[in-house]
């Protein structure tokens, strides 16, 4: 688990907000609750595209010959 600061303002009925510690990391929600939640998922879809997060299931590994 990760604790970030979030910044969230309102904008018309739409609870919007950005973790300043990670570039880009920007969301919106009916409530402060779903805006977490929704901050969280795109920090999450974040780490999946660069390669950072822990796969869903488990990796395992064999040697393969390779002709060349």
């Amino acid at each position: 688990m990760a604790l970030f600061q979030m910044e969230y303002w309102k904008d018309g009925p739409w609870f919007v907000g950005r973790l300043p510690q990670i570039p880009g990391v920007f969301s919106q929600g009916a409530t402060i609750q779903e805006l977490e939640e929704n901050l969280g998922d795109a920090y999450r879809i974040m780490l999946e595209e660069q390669g950072s997060a822990p796969a869903d299931t488990a990796t395992e590994t064999k040697e393969i010959e390779v002709l060349v």
